[in-house]
């Protein structure tokens, strides 16, 4: 049998700084809207969301604080005299609140579509920051980006936020008519990667905007863009991501060192779809890890066989390993549309590999196949 042999030297980046509550890291899980569900606190607090996007009022606070889980608000910027006024009532309302997270200014402040030029200008965004510190230094403030323009565009607006985070929403059927945020090609980002795995290239391009100092969240897709249409909805074009798409997008989003990963559109999924149950199976897992993933990535001198399945080999298995109670903890996705098989070889005091979520144990070193955009997680226990 023909062996391909590559030494992987992709790990993760490098974890950006993870948000500290209560003196301890959080990779954070989050929801932009809670689900179509008669008890949606209930159903988000149960699978494992810590935090929610919210109206700027006390009682929503409340009942997020009552979940045991917590919120964010947007404040938009200081572009009118009247501006700082309004954005000082309502820090100074929510800032004492032990359910605040962290405030967000505006989205997306880079992108217009159609247009050129940024929307809300980055000295607008770095000045409403200063504002929110001056009244607020406790809490973070976050700030997301479109998948598009330059890296040096982006950076401009790092002054203005803690957390840096960019929405990318790749499931798009094809032949889709035109809408907002989509490019004549049918398709939201704009790298030449048409399939899932651009997830991981656009959290690459966000580190490289955050640098080391601010943590990176992904915002992911939990919506059918069919369904953004207010009317005239073509029920052939309603397509949401599988479990095993979304499963595949968070996963790689932490590999390419993202801190949190936030959820968009649940409030356009109707109840009787499946994505909510889907979603709540990724986010328990996620949570089952997550005093493993709120710290930096382990070395692991981690080598890897591949062997022919017919296809080529374009990205391969991306991976990236964390301490664990005294191993580590491996998570291995396969970026490619194709299935790749490889042999795993760790160092020799790893003898075992202990299949988490469906994954198979067994000796090290493995073997194993993984089909298109497939995510395994193993404990190598020392």
């Amino acid at each position: 049998m023909m062996v391909l042999t590559r030494r992987v030297m992709m790990q993760a980046l490098g974890l950006g700084p993870a948000l500290r509550v209560g003196g301890k890291g959080m990779v954070v899980q989050g929801l932009y809207q809670l689900p179509n569900d008669p008890e949606p606190w209930k159903r988000a607090s149960e699978a494992g969301f810590q935090v929610v996007h919210l109206p700027a009022r006390r009682e929503e606070y409340d009942r997020a604080r009552a979940h045991g889980m917590y919120g964010w608000s947007s404040v938009g910027s200081v572009a009118k005299p009247e501006d700082e006024a309004r954005i000082r009532k309502v820090v100074d309302s929510l800032k004492d609140h032990p359910a605040l997270l962290y405030w967000e200014t505006e989205d997306e402040p880079s992108y217009q579509w159609k247009k050129p030029g940024p929307r809300v200008p980055p000295e607008a965004i770095r000045a409403t920051y200063r504002l929110l510190k001056s009244i607020d230094p406790s809490h973070p403030v976050y700030l997301n980006h479109a998948p598009t323009n330059l890296v040096s565009t982006l950076r401009q607006y790092n002054p203005g936020g803690d957390i840096i985070a960019t929405d990318i929403y790749p499931v798009i059927p094809h032949g889709i008519r035109e809408q907002y945020a989509l490019w004549s090609d049918g398709r939201q980002g704009d790298l030449l990667n048409n399939f899932i795995s651009q997830v991981g290239q656009y959290a690459d391009k966000m580190r490289q905007v955050a640098g080391p100092e601010r943590a990176v969240f992904m915002v992911l897709q939990a919506f059918a863009w069919e369904n953004l249409r207010e009317k005239d909805r073509d029920p052939k074009m309603v397509l949401y991501p599988t479990r095993a798409q979304m499963r595949f997008m968070a996963y790689q989003s932490i590999v390419h060192g993202a801190s949190g990963i936030l959820w968009w559109g649940l409030r356009y999924t109707p109840p009787e779809a499946p994505l909510w149950d889907d979603l709540s199976s990724i986010a328990r897992e996620i949570r089952a890890l997550s005093a493993e993933l709120a710290v930096p990535p382990a070395t692991l001198p981690l080598r890897l066989e591949y062997h022919d399945t017919g296809h080529s080999l374009d990205r391969g298995i991306e991976w990236c390993a964390r301490p664990s109670r005294g191993g580590v903890l491996l998570i291995a996705v396969n970026a490619d549309c194709n299935p790749v098989e490889a042999a795993f070889s760790p160092p020799e005091r790893f003898r075992r590999a202990e299949g988490l979520f469906g994954a198979s144990s067994s000796a090290a070193p493995w073997r194993e196949r993984f089909a298109p955009f497939d995510v395994r997680v193993w404990r190598l226990p020392s």
